[in-house]
This record gives C-alpha cells, structure tokens and sequence, in this order.
C-alpha cells in the first residue's frame, strides 16, 4: 500500500500532482471554446448543420439545432441486439451521442458529420489520460454531443 491503492503506473503522475499542489482538473474556458468553435464551423457548412455551443468550467457542449442530415434514417436498425424504434425516436428527434459507440450506431452521412464532429470538438488541445479502472480522470476538458434536446427536438431540413 505504499502507493495509496493505485496501479504502479499512475502512483507517481497521481503523487506528483496532489502532494504538489498541483491539481490538474479538466478545464474549459473561452480561448478553447474558440478553437473549437473555429474548427466546427468548415464541419457545419459542409452538411447544413445550425447548432449551440454551451460551456461550463470544466466541459463543452454541442447541440445541433437542424440541418440537412438525417440522423435517425441513417441509424443502425439493431444496436447491442436490441431494435431500435425509429418511428418513436422521430417523435422528439433529440438524443445525446456517444463518442466511444457512434461508429456503432450510424451509417452513411450521419457517421461521417459525427467523425468530423467528434475531431472538431478536440481541436482544442484535447488529452485524455485517465484510467477509470483506478479512478484517477485526467482531461483536458469534457465534451458532449447532442441532436436536438427535449424542448427543442432536431429539424431535418431539405
């Protein structure tokens, strides 16, 4: 136990930083916001896409408003052996989307403007060092993604 529990690998980074003083937490401001903002612009005029940006200290958020992709036809009928109800999903048309299973869930269009989504949103110096098998999170910040949200569903636009 003298490494406080954690995996050799991460003892020193994690001693280092807190007996240091030198806390080092996931952080967004608006220098980054703008570098990443100034990525995703090429990516929404490309597929017609409008959209929000919301920060908080430590994440960023994406929400696309409308535009000419459509996310729910080009979505992947059987995911994890369930069936997805397309029908219900273009009800509300909003959903948040997974960085690490889009490649899962999307074909066609709607996986390439999340490939391009997903580099844009890192544009701004993004790491991610963390090992959540130990607990210990190192981040340059924390995205999110989202298609519509539940007071505003996604427009498909021509």
């Amino acid at each position: 136990m003298d490494n406080f529990g954690l995996d050799s690998h991460l003892a020193p980074q994690y001693l280092e930083a807190h007996f240091n003083k030198e806390i080092v937490v996931a952080y967004m401001n608006q220098e980054r916001k703008t570098k990443i903002v100034n990525a995703m612009k090429p990516v929404m005029s490309k597929y017609g896409i409008k959209g929000t940006f919301k920060c908080t200290t430590s994440s960023i958020t994406f929400t696309m408003r409308e535009g000419s992709v459509d996310f729910i036809g080009d979505m992947i009928e059987v995911q994890h052996g369930n069936t997805v109800d397309k029908d219900k999903l273009r009800e509300r048309y909003n959903f948040s989307v997974n960085p690490y299973w889009y490649n899962e869930h999307f074909t066609g269009t709607a996986k390439e403007l999340l490939d391009e989504v997903l580099t844009a949103m890192m544009a701004a110096d993004y790491y991610d060092r963390s090992d959540i098998s130990s607990d210990y999170f190192d981040t340059a910040y924390y995205f999110n993604i989202h298609v519509g949200n539940w007071e505003k569903p996604y427009k498909v636009t021509p």
